[in-house]
């Protein structure tokens, strides 16, 4: 397949100072912070937040984040019309503040793609406008470049995708518009495609997953419930083995739309989450109640605060050689579900996401790992 760079518009050298202020550390050895905000999307006066991002680090220096999705003119109660975008920006965080080496815009929307970082750039798969295109994004003489390197034979959103050995590994979400336990590998340099051993559990999205100890662990997500449970992949055998699921002091906790980063080899961090009887219960009412019961109980849903929903605020630990988890602490902000998570060396960055079903946040989180 021919490779297609395309030109990105770039607006350069913006700023954007950390007068948001700071956030107490609570019980842990992460110190949180806000250092920032994005700026409006092009036609926008201001951003107010998105969720299915794109994501990932350059250089392990610089962010790049964009694209992403919310509800910019009417809320979800009111009918609101979703809207993604194709504003990236390329930041570089120096000094406790936010500098904006680059606001690009794409020839096209993205979100709910998967994104993919490696020591030379970043993957993004599926979530454009198509669904079914490859990305991928680079620094070229200290500017942004994109291209289109392949395309899947089907559509793909808000599943699961891993880098190894130079094959994409490209595991459940919406595939070709429905939820799927479709396992596959994609090969970087000859443009192949192979299916492989079926994910064992239930179709789904919003998995949170990671490579440890050279296998493939993939936990929770959903359908119209929300799972806990998690397995690994072995890539010499072609098969999956269940693991620990995500429960603690006897608590099942949803990852559903979460996200995490890799720690060490044998180690992955998260953070974020639907809670798993709310989500639950609120599709089963969704799709069951009729008329007037249908509508008071999507204006009581639609209307309670974000704590309300009870969203998993806990830092998990997972670890691969132990198969155990654990939590040291929690985020002293409202979980977010569909944001971007990055790690570059001792800090965490969580940038943007949901907070409640159909509300965004525009803020970006710095977590200093003591």
């Amino acid at each position: 397949m021919k490779k297609i760079t395309f030109l990105i518009t770039t607006s350069l050298f913006l700023l954007i100072g950390c007068s948001l202020g700071s956030i107490k550390n609570t019980k842990q050895d992460i110190a949180w912070k806000v250092i920032g905000e994005l700026p409006a999307q092009k036609g926008y006066n201001k951003n107010i937040g998105v969720a299915g991002v794109l994501y990932g680090t350059l250089n392990d220096r610089y962010i790049l984040v964009g694209g992403g999705a919310n509800f910019p003119y009417k809320s979800v109660l009111e009918g609101g019309k979703k809207e993604s975008y194709s504003d990236i920006y390329l930041l570089d965080i120096k000094d406790d503040k936010i500098n904006m080496i680059e606001h690009a815009n794409l020839p096209y929307k993205i979100a709910y793609g998967a994104s993919v970082t490696t020591e030379n750039g970043i993957y993004y798969v599926g979530g454009s406008e198509k669904d079914n295109e490859i990305l991928f994004f680079s620094l070229k003489d200290k500017k942004l470049e994109m291209k289109k390197i392949g395309e899947l034979p089907f559509k793909f959103q808000s599943g699961a995708v891993v880098e190894k050995e130079n094959k994409l590994y490209i595991v459940a979400g919406k595939q070709n518009g429905k939820l799927s336990t479709k396992f596959y590998s994609y090969d970087l340099k000859t443009e192949k495609i192979n299916e492989l051993a079926s994910f064992p559990g239930e179709e789904r999205a919003q998995v949170v997953s990671q490579i440890l100890g050279d296998e493939l662990y993939v936990f929770s997500g959903g359908n119209k419930k929300a799972f806990v449970d998690g397995y690994k992949y072995n890539f010499k055998t072609n098969s999956w083995t269940k693991v620990a699921p995500v429960i603690i002091n006897g608590e099942e906790i949803s990852l559903l739309g979460g996200n995490s980063v890799k720690l060490n080899k044998n180690e992955m961090l998260v953070i974020g989450g639907f809670n798993k009887e709310i989500w639950d219960n609120a599709n089963y009412y969704l799709g069951n109640l009729k008329g007037e019961k249908l509508a008071e109980y999507r204006k009581n849903y639609f209307n309670m605060n974000p704590i309300d929903f009870k969203w998993n605020n806990k830092i998990l630990i997972y670890n691969s050689e132990k198969n155990s988890w654990k939590t040291i602490g929690e985020i002293p902000f409202n979980a977010p579900c569909g944001a971007g998570l990055v790690l570059i060396k001792n800090r965490l960055y969580s940038i943007n996401g949901e907070i409640k079903p159909g509300v965004r946040i525009n803020k970006i989180y710095e977590g200093y790992i003591r």
